[in-house]
């Protein structure tokens, strides 16, 4: 299984969930059975490290942080990833609209709906303070369990 993680320049919220996922799932005894990567619909700067302040909660929260670079999604991830997570409706409406007609069925939220048709939200934390990165690294953890209790990632 491999999952692509989706926000706008991928420095914040797709890295972040990104690290959780990988070490959650690692915790699991699933590495080598699923990849996690992320990547941003508007990198305009790929190559760029991830905010500080997304990795200041993260390590607050006692994970392991690399030091990825942003990177801008590309028209072969539709084709190499199983499912590419969106974390917002914005994101979600880019991602259709790069998608091949073929693997639209691969595109979904990171985070599961409250309720029927409601399009779920990571919010950006980028032009807000610290806690706003708690926030997002809380929706992130819940993304993670959502997809695990969901089925989405198990053990084989």
């Amino acid at each position: 299984m491999k999952l692509l993680i989706v926000c706008t320049a991928n420095i914040c919220r797709s890295p972040m969930a990104e690290t959780v996922a990988r070490q959650t799932l690692e915790a699991m005894g699933l590495r080598g059975q699923v990849d996690v990567a992320s990547a941003g619909t508007r990198a305009q700067r790929p190559g760029e490290r991830m905010d500080p302040r997304a990795v200041a909660a993260l390590e607050r929260r006692g994970y392991r942080v690399d030091r990825r670079t942003s990177r801008r999604v590309s028209p072969e991830d539709f084709d190499d990833f199983d499912l590419v997570l969106a974390m917002d409706s914005t994101h979600m409406d880019s991602l259709r609209r790069l998608c091949p007609p073929n693997r639209l069925h691969t595109l979904r939220y990171f985070l599961p709906a409250s309720r029927p048709g409601d399009a779920p939200a990571v919010p950006d934390p980028y032009y807000g303070t610290a806690e706003g990165f708690e926030q997002v690294l809380d929706l992130c953890e819940a993304g993670v369990e959502a997809l695990v209790a969901e089925g989405v990632v198990r053990p084989s």
